[in-house]
């Protein structure tokens, strides 16, 4: 799988296939994309790598801190990665083929879901982020 920014700037490549996928209704993620739920994917650091660029990147200063990767040139985050986790988050919308995603396997942090998140019915649901291993 290949995917890159809006702009071209930053492009990567992931080998192998996701560990999990799921839509996250966190603060933090909801904020940064806009008051949707984000849908990533979640692979083995070992099996990303950026191909052309170098991203700018964010840390905040909070309990679960994650760092997340931008273009500092059009702005789109592309990924972010969890203090403690060898995973990788790749948001779903950064994906050359976004339609090889297919569909997220669970919903996460479903306590801070707004009344607008839409779950599906048959889609298991987490208060917070469940063991990946």
């Amino acid at each position: 799988m290949q995917g890159g920014c809006y702009c071209g700037a930053l492009r990567y490549e992931v080998s192998g296939k996701p560990v999990f996928k799921a839509q996250c209704h966190c603060r933090a993620c909801t904020h940064y994309a806009g008051g949707a739920p984000n849908l990533f994917m979640a692979v083995p650091e070992a099996g990303f790598r950026y191909t052309a660029g170098t991203p700018a990147q964010f840390t905040r200063d909070v309990d679960a801190k994650a760092t997340r990767d931008f273009c500092a040139t059009c702005g789109t985050q592309l990924v972010s990665r969890r203090k403690g986790m060898a995973l990788v988050m790749i948001k779903v919308g950064t994906l050359d083929a976004p339609e090889d995603f297919k569909a997220p396997r669970a919903a996460i942090f479903v306590g801070e879901k707004q009344p607008f998140h839409q779950i599906p019915e048959d889609l298991p649901q987490f208060e917070g982020l469940p063991p990946l291993g």
